[in-house]
């Protein structure tokens, strides 16, 4: 029986232990009931959120274009269909909630089964929701980032730095877009191209980074949707997606959800010659995707503005990087005995361009004759294309590109003007833009600050092109290679601006068969040691501009020399310091006889000159200023004179004959060390070691906008007489600027005029004034008020003792905007008030900058309470008794930089820390030599 019982018992043990977890899960799935419900809705919340981030994924794969596979649509169909059941389930519950029958309900084995295989069924939905990327997105077989051949950079430092600039930026996620930016031939491609390639390799910049896309733009014509498409396909190519030709926002819809789908991506977008609408294209903002990433590469500073955050211009490679390049390129030869020094002159005739150094050193390699370096050294210095064809193609015609696409004819023709000057020749401004003006090339304007307001506007469209650069002073200059392509292009032009170009290169003659050519519309000579011009050339009957400015050995000009050329607008022949002017200059400055010449010319500088004479030997006017006051077009005159070679009574006339002239500089005297501060205002006169007595000077006051006077004496007696006849005279409303330097008088007048004698005076400098104690002096003899002055500068003035009195005379400088007072030992205010001005602090509304600098008494601007709301610049230095600025909270939205010694901005009284801590960080100490540089 035992037997039995135990072999029962092993036959009936299985199934009953399979009955017995029935029964025990039919009697735990009712208990567990509340449990299990809880945890489904759990699951189930987890399964939704994770459904809709594959349902978005999907709509942007969609409308890219991408179809989702079988396995996903099923899992989508299973958790939609459990997302039902759920419901319906929760629905009845809260159905039957209120009712007695509930509580069956929940007795219910049925329905507690059901909830306890819908947990399970959601956990295994959850499990299996965690597809591979590559089922559910993007074509698995993208390459993440294409290698793309290019030079290596590693031995070039500054392009190495500019690489870890990039990188840098890369790795910042407040940056999303940057770029870079310089002239034709510096290096863009080659340092993204590097880029590029370092994200190839692993690295914590390239793990950051889904897929790198890499196109060349080259959009060298306007924005169209053709150009657009193009970028798109381009983008498209490297994501293996489709782009039918469908409308431009289809496509754009299609490729933005592509790119969506990607968490992270850089695309580089090289060669940008306008800016490109992003959005059109398809690319996301950085506001819907953080993760994306752009670079551009550009010629020109305006795109990068209008598409970036950042920008890194790009400049040339220093003298010793562009060595190790050319020796790279041009081989062993470069370093060979008699080769070497000739390599390091051509290699500096490249001018630290990378594209003209690789591909003139490879013109060059293994090229071992002396007689070869030679030649191609002289062929870069006559800018004329070395080995033609090769240096065309590679060198000149890419660099002509950022030419052909300036917007209009009239601004090339301004680019090609400045290919005249010599090679690192610093280009002024304002004379620039009056040769530009004299040719036509600028639109007449009302008056001369609206010349230069749109010659500005050239010139900046110029430096956004990265063809006219910066110096460090407020000039110009052309790169040595963009100035030989421009000599190029203005050689190969026919008659509407093609030039001669023969500036800085060492010529002592001129060769009559140069100007043969009937077709030159330029001619440059500037800065050569030419001693004497042909006297006879063949006519040249389309050259308007004829510079010969520099030349300082030139002595004579001949009459039939200038005859030649019989539609001269602009002759320039400062510093030449002629002696023996031609004779009968009107062979060019006027029809003369018989020869075929014209009265054409409006820009003459004979700056340097002082040789001419004004007065002839009977007193009378000179013929060769006859001949140049009577030419019709004439507007532009600059011209030195001797003080032996003319009286001031005399001067009178002169002036009295230049009062058509839009612009004239004269300068009287000799031994000129004061420069013109403001270069925009039209007619200006130096009196420079003149003997003033007894000469009336109202005709000089009505005539100029600008008056500088030299180490003068008898400043006194003209004052006195200029306020003596000033009921005759009247106030002279056209003079802005009055500059005084270096004179050990005082003014002593002994009356004062009954009005403002210069009421639209905007500057007033007085430099080394021995006896001035404050600009007062001036003020009430002339009845001055400023209501238009803008800036005051004083320097140098040892009895100084305040700037200016305010409250009787002169109630306020609603105006002023700039203050500079330099080494007045003894000053010890700015504003000295004659009367208490009452309640709340003295307004100075428009004061922008204050400039301090060796005042050892400067205590403070002014005993009384001042206030200064659009104050922007304050600059302090050795002025160690001032001890308070005028800086409230005012003042927060407005400045822009205080500078000084750190230890007196350390002593500095604040009115509480709160002010203190607001400019703290606006403070720059002047050992910063960084601050220094920019100052």
């Amino acid at each position: 029986m035992e037997v039995l019982a135990a072999v029962i018992g092993s036959v009936l043990a299985e199934p009953c232990r399979a009955i017995f977890t029935f029964v025990r899960a039919k009697i735990r799935n009712p208990l567990r009931f509340s449990a299990n419900l809880r945890a489904l809705d759990k699951e189930m919340e987890d399964l939704i959120q994770r459904r809709n981030q594959l349902r978005e994924h999907l709509a942007l794969a969609a409308t890219a274009g991408i179809q989702a596979p079988s396995q996903v649509r099923n899992w989508l169909g299973q958790v939609n269909r459990l997302e039902d059941q759920v419901r319906y389930l929760k629905d009845y519950l809260a159905f039957r909630a209120g009712n007695s029958a509930c509580s069956f309900c929940l007795r219910c084995s049925k329905l507690s089964d059901r909830v306890a295989r819908w947990l399970g069924e959601a956990r295994k939905l959850k499990s299996e929701g965690e597809f591979p990327e590559s089922m559910a997105g993007p074509d698995p077989s993208i390459v993440k980032s294409e290698y793309i051949p290019a030079p290596s950079i590693e031995d070039q430092a500054t392009a190495s730095r500019n690489m870890a600039k990039v990188m840098d930026l890369l790795s910042c996620k407040e940056v999303q877009r940057i770029g870079i930016w310089g002239m034709g031939g510096v290096g863009k491609t080659t340092l993204v191209k590097n880029i590029n390639n370092k994200l190839t390799s692993p690295s914590p910049v390239s793990d950051s980074f889904n897929i790198v896309i890499w196109i060349t733009v080259s959009n060298k014509t306007h924005e169209t949707e053709s150009e657009l498409k193009k970028v798109q396909k381009l983008i498209a190519d490297r994501l293996k997606l489709m782009l039918p030709e469908e409308s431009m926002e289809t496509r754009s819809s299609k490729l933005h959800a592509r790119l969506m789908m990607e968490k992270t991506f850089l695309l580089i977008l090289d060669d940008v010659w306008d800016s490109i609408d992003l959005d059109l294209v398809g690319i996301p903002t950085p506001e819907l995707h953080k993760g994306g990433k752009i670079i551009l590469t550009t010629r020109f500073s305006y795109v990068c503005l209008q598409m970036t955050e950042v920008t890194l211009k790009i400049e040339v490679l220093d003298e010793e990087e562009s060595w190790r390049l050319f020796c790279k390129s041009a081989g062993e030869v470069a370093t060979l005995g008699e080769v070497e020094p000739l390599a390091r002159a051509v290699t500096k005739e490249c001018a630290g361009l990378p594209l003209a150094i690789v591909v003139v050193g490879a013109s060059l390699k293994g090229k071992r004759m002396v007689e070869l370096w030679k030649d191609a050294l002289n062929a870069l210095r006559r800018s004329e294309p070395l080995i033609r064809g090769r240096i065309e193609d590679k060198v000149y015609n890419p660099i002509k590109w950022s030419y052909d696409v300036l917007p209009d004819e009239c601004i090339k023709y301004c680019f090609l003007f400045c290919c005249l000057f010599p090679e690192d020749f610093p280009i002024i401004v304002e004379e620039l833009v009056r040769y530009w003006l004299a040719e036509g090339l600028l639109d007449e304007c009302h008056n001369i600050e609206e010349v230069m307001d749109r010659g500005m506007t050239v010139i900046e469209i110029l430096k956004d092109s990265s063809l006219l650069e910066q110096d460090h002073w407020s000039n110009v200059k052309i790169h040595d290679v963009i100035r030989d392509v421009s000599v190029w292009i203005s050689s190969s032009l026919q008659i509407e601006c093609k030039s001669l170009v023969r500036s800085g290169i060492g010529l002592h003659q001129i060769r009559e068969d140069e100007l043969s050519s009937k077709f030159y519309k330029r001619v440059s000579f500037i800065d050569n040691q030419i001693k004497e011009l042909p006297n006879a050339v063949n006519e040249c009957p389309t050259v308007s501009t004829l510079l010969l400015q520099w030349n300082k050995e030139l002595e004579e000009i001949p009459d039939q020399f200038l005859a030649a050329f019989t539609s001269l607008k602009i002759l320039d022949l400062s510093g030449c310091y002629l002696i023996k002017p031609c004779k009968t200059p009107s062979a060019c400055l006027q029809q003369h006889k018989s020869c075929h010449t014209t009265r054409s010319l409006e820009y003459l500088d004979m700056r340097g000159n002082k040789q001419l004479k004004f007065i002839g030997e009977m007193g009378e006017i000179s013929y060769l200023f006859k001949e140049i006051f009577s030419i019709d077009r004439l507007i532009t005159l600059f011209i030195d004179l001797d003080s032996s070679a003319c009286t001031l009574e005399t001067t009178n006339t002169l002036l009295n004959r230049m009062l058509n002239f839009k612009k004239f500089e004269l300068s009287i005297g000799s031994n000129r060390s004061v420069s013109v501060v403001d270069r925009e205002r039209s007619k200006t006169v130096f009196f420079l070691n003149i003997h003033l007595w007894g000469e009336r000077m109202e005709w000089l006051f009505k005539n100029s906008t600008s008056l500088y006077f030299q180490g003068c004496e008898g400043l006194d007696t003209m004052f006195e007489k200029l306020v003596a006849n000033s009921d005759e005279a009247g106030s002279f409303d056209t003079v802005k600027l009055l500059s005084i330097s270096t004179s050990t008088g005082g003014f002593g007048v002994r009356s004062n005029a009954n009005f403002d004698m210069l009421p639209n005076l905007e500057d007033i400098y007085l430099r080394k004034l021995t006896h001035l104690s404050c600009i007062s002096d001036l003020v009430l003899p002339l009845g001055l008020k400023f209501p238009m002055l803008r800036g005051i500068v004083v320097e140098g003035c040892p009895e100084l003792k305040y700037l200016i009195s305010l409250g009787t005379t002169i109630l306020s400088l609603v105006k002023l905007e700039r203050i500079t007072l330099y080494s007045c030992e003894q000053a010890e205010e700015l504003f000295k008030f004659d009367q208490n001005p009452g309640q709340g602090p003295i307004l100075f509304p428009n004061l922008k900058e204050i400039m301090l600098s060796d005042c050892l008494a400067l205590r403070f601007l002014s005993e009384q309470n001042v206030a200064c709301p659009g104050l922007e610049v304050v600059s302090v230095q050795n002025c160690p008794l001032l001890k308070k600025l005028p800086l409230t909270d005012q003042n927060v939205g407005t400045i822009k930089q205080i500078r000084g010694e750190q230890e007196w901005w350390d002593q500095l009284q604040w009115d509480n820390d709160h002010i203190k801590k607001q400019f703290t960080t606006l403070f720059y100490a002047f050992f910063d030599a960084e601050v220094l540089h920019h100052c």
